[in-house]
């Protein structure tokens, strides 16, 4: 998804106000999200947002987002943002961040979302690293205990144990 940062986006300073870059992101991830179920999907949460830089008015936002895992009715959506000065051909990344969406059926309710089937190294890694990331929101609201957490616990005694050491 591109879009030029316009006056209207920006803040007194002149960078994109991060509301409306939030808003932008929803969109690509929901995008994703549901080419990936063939259904509508609705954004369950928001994580780990990275503002790394500012974006400025004149700029073009570039926004990139995947499906990096499906659980049973969510899916962990990546996105990553980048600017691009026109005048001057450079880019840079700008923000990265992780959504979760749940697939909707006609009913209003969750359905079960298609599985993903890594095939490189990389998404392979994006993978696995989705299951550590849903355990820890899972566990910081509650919802799992960490001797039911199998994909961090073993990482979370490692860390315990060295930091004794």
């Amino acid at each position: 998804m591109t879009e030029i940062v316009l006056p209207n986006d920006t803040n007194g300073l002149g960078n994109l106000m991060g509301g409306r870059l939030l808003h932008l992101m929803d969109k690509a991830a929901a995008i994703s999200a549901q080419r990936h179920a063939n259904q509508v999907c609705v954004t369950a949460s928001v994580d780990s947002v990275e503002f790394q830089s500012a974006i400025e008015q004149d700029e073009i936002i570039i926004i990139e987002s995947w499906v990096n895992r499906a659980f049973r009715t969510s899916m962990e959506v990546e996105l990553k943002v980048t600017a691009e000065d026109p005048r001057q051909e450079t880019q840079r990344l700008c923000n990265r961040a992780f959504y979760t969406f749940v697939a909707i059926g006609d009913d209003g309710r969750p359905v079960p979302a298609p599985p993903i089937h890594p095939e490189t190294e990389d998404e392979r890694d994006r993978y696995e690293s989705a299951a550590k990331r849903r355990e820890v929101r899972l566990l910081l609201a509650g919802r799992l205990k960490l001797d039911d957490a199998a994909h961090i616990k073993e990482d979370i005694l490692d860390a315990l144990a060295a930091d004794r050491l």
